[in-house]
């Protein structure tokens, strides 16, 4: 008879799992057994950290949850960092994990991984965490593992198996059960009515419209009004005469919403790294706005006028045809504060951007992974990317170095035949180094641009900023060729000018790749 950890596995190919990442273990073996005939792709990263941030990166480009195999205990620790990146980021994630045996948790009696109580501890970070103890716990705890993915906001979720549980036989199990239709909130017409008669209406974009470009556009056009998107809404409405690419964190932008007669927030949370990175207060009053969002527990977080609870696109769909059209000069809007945005950055900023136009330019619909480094930093604030959900990093919300390379892995992995752009500070690069080679085992069509400013500039600049002493951010960078030959992947050194990096990203080749740009 089937084993529970062969009937999760196969549990987890009906809930239209594809590819996991995970690294076995002797506390997860009976997971893998049932993995070969399973049509389940593994992935083996280095880090058990890294499993859960390509599992991540895998589920914002595939728009299914990731999944990934950890270790009791440390596989666990490990796997908590990108699990709040996780959380930041709305993004749905699945860790299953073994856990020491049944009669064993909580006594202290030494075994091998053993923790106090490791359901408690992931309790307070995930989404939903629970153990299966029993055959008859199987169904029940991927069916609800699944809702809590994919039936609001996403985040991470726990499932664990004890070690003597996982052999124990499995009846056939009840087919998964189906998942909920996107909601369409109610109130449309009250929606409608304020928003046709509006004249300067601005709508702000979040990571919750990301799925929904088409509508939000027809939207936009409808009310003529200029699109602010925030880090994760970028890439929707590319080059767009109303689109704002732009952080509501520049005076230029909080001054458009300020002569706003009604904002229109849309799959937002507000947070500060978006909002007031500068930390600066004083952000335009937002207590006559009206919100859309999935969680309905996020609309209560910010006074509104009218909140819309339930999923961007199929909302702004229903809304569309009871719109009227408007003439509001939202192009002209949108033109000045994209202007007088770029006027704000600095002239380092500035030049950055161009480095990153230069890699849309080279590799167009790329996906660009970020870490936390000065190029990303500055995209954050201004870049217009020439995909939906083709821009994303670990700068904003929970803020995790090392996320970007296995990220990029999990991103070109659901999306093979599309080039990805892992872009990467030395500094935040040797936080996750080994994953270069889990690149070549998977022969994955990644570059690594690695902004080379010898340290971590961009905290350097921030201690110099408050009148402190620089401390602790000269980590000596690797020699990146010889590491490119050591991981057995092509590698170009460029200055940055955005001509050199074109030209080096230009250049044919097939899998992984290592460009280094060395920084003046």
């Amino acid at each position: 008879m089937t084993s529970i950890g062969e009937a999760l596995v196969q549990g987890l190919k009906a809930r239209g799992v594809e590819v996991v990442f995970g690294i076995p273990g002797v506390h997860t073996i009976e997971l893998y057994r049932g993995l070969p005939n399973s049509g389940i792709r593994h992935v083996t990263p280095r880090h058990e950290g890294s499993a859960v941030f390509m599992a991540d990166g895998y589920a914002r480009v595939s728009g299914k949850p990731g999944v990934a195999f950890v270790i009791t205990g440390p596989g666990v620790t490990n796997a908590l960092t990108p699990m709040g990146q996780a959380r930041a980021d709305s993004v749905p994630v699945l860790v299953v994990a073994g856990v020491n045996a049944v009669a064993t948790q909580g006594k202290g009696l030494g075994f091998l991984h053993e923790m106090p109580d490791q359901l408690g501890l992931v309790r307070k970070l995930a989404l939903l965490a629970t153990e299966i103890r029993g055959a008859g716990d199987l169904a029940p705890a991927l069916d609800g593992a699944f809702e809590a993915l994919t039936e609001g906001r996403g985040g991470p979720v726990l499932v664990q198996v004890p070690t003597d549980v996982m052999p124990l036989p499995c009846p056939a199990q009840p087919a998964a059960k189906a998942l909920a239709a996107p909601v369409v909130a109610e109130g449309l017409a009250d929606a409608a009515a304020r928003l046709s008669a509006a004249r300067r209406v601005v709508i702000l974009a979040g990571g919750g419209a990301k799925a929904a470009g088409a509508a939000l556009q027809a939207v936009a056009e409808r009310l003529d009004a200029p699109v602010v998107q925030t880090t994760n809404a970028r890439g929707l409405m590319h080059a767009h005469a109303l689109v704002v690419p732009a952080s509501p964190s520049l005076q230029a932008v909080r001054e458009l919403i300020a002569a706003a007669d009604v904002i229109f927030a849309i799959g937002t949370e507000f947070g500060p790294t978006d909002y007031d990175m500068y930390g600066r207060g004083n952000f335009p009053d937002t207590r006559a706005m009206i919100r859309i969002d999935v969680d309905a527990d996020q609309l209560d977080r910010h006074p509104a006028a009218l909140t819309l609870c339930g999923d961007a696109g199929a909302t702004l769909a229903a809304l569309l045809p009871f719109l009227a059209q408007a003439k509001a000069d939202g192009a002209a809007r949108a033109a000045a504060v994209r202007t007088a945005a770029q006027a704000e950055l600095t002239e380092d900023m500035r030049h950055q951007l161009t480095m990153l136009e230069a890699i849309r330019a080279a590799l167009p619909r790329a996906l660009i992974v970020g870490d936390s480094t000065q190029p990303v930093y500055a995209g954050n604030l201004y870049y217009d990317h020439d995909r939906p959900g083709g821009w994303f990093n670990a700068a904003t919300g929970f803020g995790s170095l090392g996320y970007g390379p296995p990220a990029a892995l999990g991103a070109a992995i659901a999306a093979p035949g599309v080039p990805v752009v892992c872009l990467t500070g030395d500094g935040g690069l040797q936080f996750s180094l080994a994953e270069l080679l889990t690149a070549v085992d998977e022969a994955l069509d990644v570059t690594f641009v690695v902004w080379n400013n010898a340290g971590y500039r961009e905290i350097a600049q921030a201690m110099e900023a408050a009148g402190t002493d620089v401390i602790g951010c000269d980590p000596t960078p690797p020699l990146f060729e010889p590491l490119a030959a050591a991981c057995r992947m092509p590698f170009a050194r460029v200055h940055d000018t955005p001509e050199a990096l074109r030209a080096a990203l230009a250049a044919s080749r097939t899998g992984p790749r290592m460009i280094e740009v060395t920084v003046r």
